[in-house]
């Protein structure tokens, strides 16, 4: 994530660390349909809106979604359902139901899903995608939420890190994250100024990544805002955040680039959401509602 994110997947699971998280992690690669909030939301239809979704989308009533669930609360699966839940999910359901589908969740690498938009795999991606200048080039966005990179470490931060001191330390982040290439720009830094580079530790769930953190296998992580956050909460006091939240930038839904239309129901159904308190509810329902927005908009990239 540079000051976008490869995933600003902003950001393990109800039971996170370890015994939830192994369970979560075990998810997060695999590409299995996840039949979660198969049945449409209670959200009423907003028949406009709907008469704006293309009738290839339509056709069958459902929206196929290419999702990463291994980065609660945003999107996960549930140990004991083994359905894809979280916010995001939530959203997303609650936007189909405007615009009387259902949803059916795919759970697939992140690096695979903007090609499977793409190819027509997925009909949309919802997986904490950071909106940004490189992935407009392959896709288009409809943005609903704003996150930054925050950092954690051991409760007392034994090791004294912090975003701008941590050369020499070891640091855990998820592939394909934008706080990948945050921390090569750092490590690049400290050995410019003749110092250790910082030693990145890179795995392919966060759920591995926290669970890295709580057993002291690494110095502290970086990922996206609400993501840390979590962690902290559900790690039962073992973590704290450091450092100030930084590079803020949009999350967006993605859409192949075809889909003029679809994004537009979407953004239409995104702000009817906003209007009328929905959207607030749910994220206040899982204490990420700091990052809300009150404009989606289509390819807001900052940078």
């Amino acid at each position: 994530m540079t000051t976008g994110s490869l995933r600003r997947r902003l950001v393990a699971a109800s039971a996170l660390v370890l015994t939830g998280a192994l369970a979560l992690s075990a998810c997060g690669d695999s590409d299995d349909s996840g039949d979660s909030n198969g049945a449409a939301s209670n959200t009423s239809v907003d028949s406009k809106l709907a008469a704006m979704v293309p009738d290839a989308i339509k056709s069958d009533g459902k929206i196929s979604i290419g999702t990463d669930a291994s980065y609660p609360p945003n999107e996960s699966v549930d140990p004991a359902s083994q359905k894809i839940v979280g916010w995001d999910v939530d959203l997303f359901t609650a936007v189909a139901g405007k615009l009387g589908l259902k949803t059916e969740f795919q759970n697939a690498g992140f690096d695979t899903i903007i090609p499977g938009v793409q190819s027509g795999k997925y009909e949309i991606g919802v997986s904490s995608f950071t909106d940004n200048k490189e992935r407009e080039k392959a896709v288009d966005f409809v943005t609903y939420y704003s996150a930054g990179t925050s950092w954690a470490a051991l409760k007392g931060n034994p090791d004294g890190v912090t975003p701008d001191n941590a050369c020499g330390k070891s640091i855990g982040v998820q592939h394909g994250t934008v706080q990948v290439q945050d921390l090569e720009a750092r490590s690049k830094k400290c050995t410019d100024a003749g110092k250790p580079a910082i030693k990145t530790v890179v795995r392919n769930q966060q759920t591995e990544v926290t669970n890295d953190l709580v057993a002291g296998k690494v110095q502290a992580m970086a990922a996206d805002s609400p993501i840390a956050g979590y962690a902290v909460k559900q790690t039962g006091g073992k973590l704290e955040l450091i450092g100030e939240v930084y590079d803020t930038a949009p999350y967006g839904f993605i859409f192949k680039k075809e889909n003029g239309q679809f994004k537009e129901a979407v953004q239409g159904a995104l702000k009817a959401l906003i209007s009328d308190g929905t959207y607030k509810q749910i994220l206040e329902k899982y204490g990420v509602e700091s990052g809300a927005i009150t404009d989606p908009a289509i390819n807001a990239a900052q940078s």
